[in-house]
């Protein structure tokens, strides 16, 4: 992946085809004339073409009239009532856009608008993405960040590793191509990591970063919270699932049935202490396991199908269970009367060899016949 910082030189600005600038709010109305005039400086002092909308969660604070007082025939608001949040307000924002740059930024000035035109230059360049980076050289932050702050940034940017080798991909002021944004055939965020989602989406492997001055607002307060901090952690998840699908759901397959031994020994003691026959403790901590493996399964690892027929489902799973059980024996039993025919730990091998089959071939018929995905266009 490239990570570059633009060139100063600003003079190709001017023959910028159009802008749109997304600014996601709720209850920000302290800010918007603040923003729209720093962002009518921008425009005057490159004779930008370029229209600013507001996509708004219904703030109903006067945020709608703030806009239109402001008198700015470029500047609008789309209110939302539904879907709300951070990230479906700028893809509602992105969608409404009529020029071919997409800028997304927040409304309460940490973004200085004026690195947009370094950022236009990084597209220019041959960027696909181009990022409002606090932790590349030249970047800095108000002085009042404290230790937890800096820490949960770092954490969670280097969760996204894996993902990304971009030094900031927390950042929510970011430019890219409408045109790229349009080819996007599914989003969707948890949370407020919006930038994320679209580097991971569009596949883009040429990040720049600008380096910015992040400021703390000064009007209105912060959206963050634990309940936030949650969601990107889901969102993570669902990131993950998507570059590494199978070594993901494979992943989450092998839990699961580590979690099934578990269930099936609890269950067994459980019925052991109750005085009840070996046969019967022996079948209820399979069938219980069984439900259990099944239900997790459903609702974690193949999480995208937990809507679909869950009898169909239940039946689909069993049959594939003894399926796999079959292959199981099948493999332990051929490698122990062949190539490890003779052997003293030749059985245990054997069985070892049958289970990783067994699992295998469970993993397959769940992941691509029980629990088969359907694609959701956008």
């Amino acid at each position: 992946m490239t990570v570059t910082t633009p060139t100063d030189d600003l003079a190709e600005i001017r023959y910028t085809t159009g802008i749109s600038i997304i600014v996601p709010t709720y209850q920000e109305v302290d800010n918007i004339p603040h923003i729209l005039a720093r962002l009518d400086k921008l425009r005057q002092d490159y004779n930008l073409t370029l229209e600013v909308i507001f996509s708004d969660d219904n703030s109903q604070d006067g945020s709608a009239e703030a806009v239109a007082a402001s008198g700015f025939d470029w500047a609008k608001i789309l209110v939302r009532t539904k879907d709300r949040g951070l990230s479906p307000a700028v893809i509602e924002g992105f969608e409404a856009a009529q020029y071919p740059i997409l800028v997304c930024m927040d409304c309460d000035l940490s973004h200085p608008p004026e690195r947009i035109p370094q950022m236009i230059l990084g597209l220019n360049s041959g960027q696909q993405f181009v990022i409002g980076s606090r932790y590349v050289p030249g970047a800095s932050t108000d002085d009042d960040w404290g230790f937890l702050r800096w820490l949960n940034s770092i954490i969670a940017t280097m969760l996204a590793r894996p993902l990304t080798k971009v030094k900031d991909p927390m950042s929510g002021f970011f430019i890219m191509r409408k045109a790229d944004f349009d080819t996007v055939k599914e989003l969707n965020p948890v949370g407020y990591k919006i930038a994320l989602e679209l580097i991971v989406k569009c596949g883009f492997q040429n990040v720049g970063e600008v380096p910015i001055h992040f400021s703390d607002r000064v009007y209105g307060e912060s959206k963050l919270s634990f309940k936030e901090q949650l969601k990107y952690i889901q969102h993570l998840r669902r990131l993950y699932l998507h570059r590494f699908a199978n070594a993901m759901y494979l992943a989450q397959f092998l839990v699961v049935g580590a979690s099934g031994v578990a269930v099936n020994l609890i269950m067994l003691s459980i019925l052991l202490a109750m005085g009840l026959p070996d046969a019967v403790c022996l079948a209820g901590g399979i069938g219980v396991s069984v439900i259990t493996n099944f239900l997790l399964n459903r609702r974690f690892t193949f999480s995208y199908a937990k809507d679909g027929n869950i009898g169909k489902q239940f039946v689909g799973f069993v049959g594939a269970s003894a399926v796999g059980a079959c292959v199981n024996f099948a493999v332990s039993y051929a490698l122990r009367n062949s190539i490890f025919e003779g052997s003293g730990s030749g059985l245990y091998l054997s069985a070892l060899c049958g289970i990783a089959a067994g699992m295998i071939f469970n993993y397959l018929g769940n992941r691509y016949i029980v629990f088969r995905k359907t694609h959701i266009r956008r």
